[in-house]
């Protein structure tokens, strides 16, 4: 019965989990830096970083019109994560699914998935990115998210404009060679996340 209790006390603690500028407890964060953090965070994370330049590869068709959609449901995501903590013993399986988005975003560059996934997986990403500051008062918090929404919007924007010309001067192997390095980055990452 201790053993359960103490499964069940774990699943409850929140994961405070690393500010890109090692600023450690998001309780005591100054307006200032939540915003640095907000938008360093998505650029400076491997993975976050990996998923935002891999929609070069997946030649959206009006690729600006993908920009509101995906930094809304980032967003979202990054919201939701203030009202349901990721909790410690999650914390690992979370850090590999966002991993595998990347795998998936190969997936997507294949034509095996449908654009649609993005959505989703941009939501998951969000999550974890807005996790990293649970807990911390209303003014850093607001804006590191609006961090988030100039480090991920400048990206977004920048990645939408580049990936039709990029894709011309890759032509279809190349995009093919992109795909699945970023299956295999995202299956390494996955990886590490679960043995680490």
């Amino acid at each position: 019965m201790t053993t359960i209790g103490l499964v069940a006390i774990s699943l409850f603690a929140p994961a405070y989990a690393h500010h890109p500028f090692g600023m450690g407890d998001s309780t005591n964060l100054t307006a200032w830096q939540g915003l640095l953090s907000g938008i360093g965070h998505p650029l400076l994370g491997p993975d976050h970083l990996l998923f935002l330049l891999a929609i070069t590869f997946i030649g959206l068709r009006q690729p600006r019109a993908w920009v509101i959609p995906l930094l809304a449901v980032g967003l979202g995501g990054s919201v939701l994560s203030q009202f349901i903590p990721l909790p410690d013993a999650i914390a690992p399986w979370a850090e590999a699914l966002v991993s595998l988005s990347l795998a998936a975003e190969g997936l997507i560059a294949l034509t095996v998935a449908s654009n649609a996934w993005l959505l989703p997986l941009i939501g998951i990403h969000g999550f974890l990115l807005g996790s990293t500051i649970v807990g911390a008062e209303p003014t850093p918090l607001l804006t590191y998210f609006l961090g988030l929404l100039i480090g991920q919007g400048a990206l977004l924007l920048l990645v939408t404009s580049w990936s039709q010309s990029l894709l011309e001067r890759l032509g279809s192997q190349g995009q093919r060679l992109g795909a699945g390095i970023w299956i295999g980055i995202g299956m390494a990452f996955a990886w590490v996340a679960l043995i680490d």
